[in-house]
């Protein structure tokens, strides 16, 4: 049986990054389902960040992470950001949520329909009766992230344990016992990094239901607009997320934006909720969409209040959350990794403290 002094349960950019910082001071074990890391939402992500993405205090945890990628020390030699942009426009009906959106964001410029169908040729008139662009809005190289994590987690002396899903999970003599993968290891403190499947992860602890669901979204890949150079667009979506697009490689990415309610498993298309999202998309553009290169799809696990749980579970001792991330679990990775290792060390992350608060599994106990 191994002994480590952490387990870090989920291989994806939550939990490599967390296990990274965390073997600093001690020595840490990740166990990952799947054959390879990242393999779920982390390698499916639509790779940008957005600072004005989510609610306060997720907009607080992007705040906290851009200088992590800007400046990723002991990640990567240089950025892992790139200029891309992210426009919201808003057709007539959509104008009240594109003023949601602006309410309190920073370093939003209100543009014209003219400006905004200047920056996306393909935009129809009727599409953009009001939008708003975050300039400062950056791709992120999140291959060369996770693999910048897997990196420093190494040099550091943190294993990593592939193909070993967790089938048992359970307390005993003041450590946490886990099985997986046909092993066995015990530790004093298990992070619960599962993304999907951390509900079920809760469960085998004893913990009962988890206020976790994941859901799925899909994503296309469809061939660049004939005649356009769209290398200098914006990413740009409707203001009621009905879809929205960005250039990739030279191609375009479309998601519907969809988001269904199911079980954790290894997403695939819904080929009806692909096509009404299309369909939609087309209904913003001058463009028709005749063919799709390339589709999949993904998981975003939310809590009710949408704000990741970070923390120890006060009626677990040892057991720490950091999961709910959903569809902002790349770009708050730097943060969260950071939260963790503070707090399993036992002192106060470096976020404001009503910020500590709102990420807290103890806002889901009585």
């Amino acid at each position: 049986m191994s002994r480590p002094d952490v387990i870090v349960i989920g291989g994806g950019i939550a939990g490599i990054s967390a296990a990274a910082l965390l073997a600093a001071d001690c020595a840490v074990l990740v166990l990952e389902a799947e054959r390879q890391t990242g393999y779920h939402s982390t390698g499916r992500s639509a790779a940008i960040f957005i600072r004005n993405y989510g609610n306060e205090t997720l907009r607080a945890l992007n705040a906290a992470s851009a200088r992590a990628l800007e400046e990723p020390e002991g990640v990567s030699d240089r950025s892992l950001l790139s200029p891309r942009g992210e426009m919201i426009v808003a057709a007539e009906d959509e104008l009240d949520a594109l003023a949601a959106y602006a309410d309190g964001a920073e370093g939003l410029e209100t543009l014209t329909p003219a400006e905004a169908m200047e920056l996306v040729p393909i935009l129809r008139p009727e599409a953009v009766r009001g939008a708003v662009l975050e300039r400062n809005a950056q791709d992120i190289d999140v291959d060369r992230m996770l693999t910048g994590y897997l990196r420093l987690l190494k040099a550091r002396g943190g294993r990593i344990e592939t193909g070993a899903p967790v089938t048992a999970l359970g307390r005993r003599g003041g450590l946490w016992r886990v099985e997986a993968g046909g092993a066995a290891h015990a530790a004093p403190v298990v992070v619960n990094a599962a993304g999907a499947w951390a509900g079920q992860i809760a469960a085998l602890a004893g913990l009962g239901a988890a206020p976790l669901q994941p859901f799925r979204r899909s994503a296309a890949i469809l061939p660049a607009p004939e005649g356009r150079d769209i290398r200098a667009w914006p990413l740009f979506a409707s203001a009621t997320e009905r879809w929205y697009a960005k250039p990739e490689a030279g191609k375009l990415l479309v998601s519907p934006a969809d988001e269904d309610p199911v079980a954790p498993h290894d997403a695939f298309v819904d080929d009806m909720a692909l096509a009404e999202g299309l369909h939609r998309f087309e209904q913003a553009v001058a463009i028709r969409v005749a063919r799709v290169e390339h589709a999949w799809a993904g998981l975003r696990t939310f809590a009710p209040d949408r704000t990741p749980i970070v923390g120890f579970d006060p009626g677990a001792e040892g057991f720490f959350w950091l999961a709910g991330q959903g569809g902002y679990g790349v770009q708050t990775a730097p943060a969260l990794a950071a939260a963790t290792a503070r707090l399993v060390a036992g002192t106060a992350p470096d976020l404001p403290p009503a910020v500590t608060a709102a990420l807290s599994p103890a806002r889901f106990h009585p």
